[in-house]
């Protein structure tokens, strides 16, 4: 059975590695279901040093919205606050942060549903991508069939051994294509490749006005607040109406109402990574079609062709992009070896200005994936917030998965669980409340995504992972 999904059609997440049935399920059904592990590079201490560094757990919390409290109870700016990478909301996370500020104000800071654990002073900042990966264990709820009936624990584990050979065969071992997850684009409301979209063409206003009032996957509240921005337009009333929460829309909201027609100035109310994020995100959806059509092309992930460009995987499981080569027809074979033993990966594009491009027929399709989108005259440069501009970059192909495990784990009780568990499937989800649950268990280097992974096994729409 095939399940219509707008979103996944939008950020270009609609193939996958092997054919095969899923066991459906839904994630997330509890908060506690989704725990993951930052596994961080060394921090070396030193009672001398300006930072503090801190293990921080968070439960159900978005790591923007997070720092922003952190650094209002810190009396800092939310620019002096270092982390490795965000996490997934709706989950129990563990992770470094670099804060600086005093040790002493940071242990006092109480946030709920916050544990901070102070590792000591530091001089050593951290950014984004400098962690050796993440240790996920994740449940999955509700299994079923295609034809919506429940699955049993033995079905779901015989379909999940089923499609993991298939993928050692096709791609090798503890190998996924390394598509990029939803959480990239915004869960429920993929808005990021919109603003994107609008910031590389200039179009200002239109990136503010996309990121404020596109329709999403979103309560009451949220959705009467966009649909007035999109209806009346800026306005004191929509200034009244919107929720709390939403504070970044708040501050743009504010900039705009005292400084009418300052769009570039409202969209710098973004925290930086975020701004950054929205070029990134459309880079993203570039690529998660890019792997698309490759598999549509029946051209391998995991094994080069002429053609290709190949780069070397370092310790850490990171694409080092200074080593990157054309392959040519003499070292096919040894380049082909190399792949096969992890030490090298085919690349695919997140397009730039000066993104090094492959050759034969994986060039003309990325060449025509960019088309397709209408991107083929874009120049990726961002003159009014220079910072965005990018050069492009290659990502590989496929990533790894390692020490991966599954079980099957007892039903909860209904009242542990989330609102739409309890409200049961929609026309469109593919779960059953009776179906089997199983525990997953797996690490995956910095940069991929868990609920990719899941999705090979899954095959539900996104708003289910």
């Amino acid at each position: 059975m095939s399940v219509k999904d707008g979103v996944a059609d939008t950020i270009g997440l609609t193939g996958y590695a092997v054919d095969s049935e899923g066991i459906g399920g839904v994630l997330k059904s509890r908060v506690s279901d989704f725990r993951v592990d930052e596994i961080s590079t060394k921090i070396s201490l030193d009672p001398r040093g300006r930072f503090t560094a801190a293990n921080i757990t968070l439960t159900n919390w978005e790591t923007n919205r997070f720092i922003g409290k952190l650094a209002k109870a810190c009396g800092i700016s939310r620019n002096r606050i270092f982390f490795a990478g965000t996490k997934d909301k709706r989950a129990v996370t563990k992770q470094v942060f670099i804060i600086d500020a005093p040790q002493n104000k940071v242990a006092k800071v109480e946030i709920p549903d916050v544990e901070i654990e102070i590792m000591g002073r530091t001089h050593q900042k951290i950014g984004f991508g400098n962690h050796k990966g993440n240790r996920f264990t994740i449940v999955a709820r509700g299994c079923c069939h295609a034809d919506g009936s429940p699955m049993t624990n033995s079905e779901a584990m015989e379909k999940i051994a089923h499609i993991e050979a298939l993928m050692k065969e096709h791609l090798g071992e503890g190998l996924f294509p390394n598509w990029i997850g939803p959480q990239r684009f915004g869960s429920g409301r993929p808005v990021t490749p919109v603003v994107g979209r609008h910031v590389i063409a200039d179009d200002w206003e239109s990136a503010v006005m996309s990121y404020l009032s596109m329709e999403g996957d979103e309560n009451e509240d949220v959705s009467n607040f966009r649909k007035i921005i999109r209806e009346e337009g800026i306005s004191e009333e929509a200034l009244e109406m919107i929720p709390h929460w939403l504070g970044f829309e708040r501050d743009m909201l504010k900039h705009l109402l005292a400084n009418p027609d300052d769009y570039v100035g409202a969209f710098r109310k973004l925290p930086n990574n975020l701004q950054l994020m929205t070029v990134h995100s459309l880079q993203s959806v570039v690529f998660n079609k890019t792997i698309e059509a490759r598999i549509g092309a029946n051209i391998p992930l995991s094994t080069p062709i002429r053609g290709d460009i190949v780069g070397r995987i370092d310790d850490n499981g990171q694409l080092e992009t200074s080593s990157l080569v054309t392959v040519e027809e003499r070292t096919l074979d040894r380049i082909s070896r190399n792949c096969n033993l992890g030490r090298l990966a085919v690349t695919a594009q997140l397009p730039g200005s000066s993104m090094m491009k492959p050759e034969g027929e994986f060039g003309k399709l990325e060449s025509a994936v960019v088309e397709e989108m209408g991107l083929g005259e874009t120049d990726w440069r961002v003159e009014k917030i220079g910072r965005l501009t990018t050069r492009g970059t290659r990502r590989p192909l496929v990533t790894t998965f390692s020490d991966f495990q599954y079980e099957p784990v007892p039903v909860a009780g209904e009242e542990t669980m989330g609102e739409k568990w309890v409200e049961g499937p929609k026309d469109g989800e593919l779960w059953h409340p009776e179906g089997a649950c199983i525990r997953f268990r797996f690490t995956l280097p910095s940069g991929s995504y868990a609920t990719t992974l899941l999705r090979e096994f899954m095959r539900t729409p996104l708003k289910q992972l």
